[in-house]
């Protein structure tokens, strides 16, 4: 399993993340590619490499047209990515990272995500930042993140709103439930992206028993004083064959929503970064048949979900437990086949036994593209995954 762990040292931000992510080997063509798949215009991109405190770290910089940067709402947004044609794990990703920060947002100014409107967030660059961040992840195939804790900084920073406290209050209402060091720094640096890109992708505390696979530097716009202005993200490999998760059951007994809306509220759920969501029939009071919807999540990640199920269905309450799961040690591999190539999951058991499942959203794409039956792809990647040159890879 790919591993990530956010060293954050002076903080994070959007255009900090991307320029690690570029570092650590995530082509900027691979980029430039998916973000041409919004609909947006009037920018560029581009990056540089900055050496601060004697290292070499990655400046990743967008550069948008006056007319770019305008006041974007959270339903907006949401449309355009799931619109999209992202890769499937990219437009996730960054679904999961908007809805974060709609949510805290949202908790700031006293109206529901949907009416959240985006300021500064909302800007093309902005958008890129988080897009950018989604893409790169999904290309280096991390499947867990851990993060440091992380430095508040001091002082106020402008906002559209007016002159705000650093952390602003975003960031401080995103943060719930992750270490952080108030005071330590000045300025901001932990920006509302960057908050919302750690509570999307990571799990507070170290990533433990790590084999080091690459380290990459993206480098921040401002000189600090105290610190390199830098955000260091480590990728791993996890070394032991199994891993052992903490996690909470969120669920809730339905008998009055329409069954049309259960797509949408699983897609809210899936986007915002729920483990897994599942429905089951019940029989419940007053002999009627209903539904329970369970979610699978972190801590972190309880009180957005929540807030999605009471949005989102007719439920009047929640209730939560905990729950432990056991997760075999996953790694993707890249199988060439007759039609091309196709990524395949395998997760191994500690007596060496493999599962191998090719990833869907490749063989949809290249049975569209090729005009072959879904199956016959499918089932060429997995004979290509049996093959004892594709075990050793």
């Amino acid at each position: 399993m790919k591993v990530l762990y956010i060293d954050a040292f002076s903080g994070i931000s959007g255009d900090m993340s991307v320029g690690a992510l570029l570092a650590l080997g995530v082509p900027l063509d691979a980029l430039e590619q998916q973000l041409k798949l919004l609909p947006l215009s009037g920018y560029t991109i581009g990056t540089a490499t900055r050496h601060v405190h004697g290292i070499a770290a990655t400046k990743f910089d967008v550069q948008v047209a006056a007319h770019g940067h305008r006041h974007v709402a959270f339903r907006d947004i949401r449309r355009m990515l799931e619109d999209s044609k992202l890769e499937a794990g990219a437009q996730r990703i960054a679904l999961a990272i908007f809805a974060r920060l709609a949510e805290a947002e949202g908790r700031v100014h006293g109206v529901t995500a949907d009416d959240v409107e985006f300021h500064e967030v909302g800007a093309v660059d902005s958008i890129i930042d988080i897009v950018g961040t989604a893409v790169g992840v999904t290309h280096l195939g991390i499947e867990a993140a851990y993060v440091s804790p992380l430095p508040l900084g001091s002082g106020v920073v402008p906002s559209q709103h007016g002159a705000l406290p650093i952390p602003a209050p975003a960031t401080v209402e995103l943060l719930r439930g992750f270490p952080t060091k108030p005071g330590d720094g000045e300025g901001e640096l932990v920006t509302p992206t960057g908050a919302a890109i750690v509570v999307a992708l990571a799990t507070p505390g170290p990533a433990a028993e790590l084999s080091i696979l690459g380290c990459g530097y993206g480098a921040g716009e401002r000189t600090l004083k105290d610190r390199p202005n830098l955000l260091r993200l480590v990728l791993g490999e996890r070394s032991s064959a199994t891993g052992h998760e903490e996690l909470l059951v969120v669920e809730t007994n339905i008998d009055d929503l329409n069954p049309e809306l259960y797509d949408h509220v699983i897609e809210r759920l899936l986007s915002a970064g729920a483990r897994d969501v599942y429905l089951a029939p019940v029989h419940m009071k007053k002999n009627r048949p209903g539904i329970v919807l369970s979610v699978l999540c972190s801590e972190h990640e309880r009180e957005l979900l929540s807030a999605i199920v009471l949005n989102e269905t007719s439920a009047i309450g929640v209730r939560y437990y905990p729950v432990r799961r056991r997760i075999l040690n996953r790694v993707i591999r890249e199988v060439s086949t007759v039609f091309g190539p196709v990524r395949v999951k395998v997760a191994m058991a500690p007596d060496g036994h493999e599962n191998l499942a090719p990833e869907y959203e490749d063989c949809k794409r290249i049975a569209t593209q090729k005009d072959v039956p879904i199956k016959r792809v499918y089932q060429a990647a997995l004979a290509a995954a049996m093959q004892p040159s594709a075990r050793h890879k």
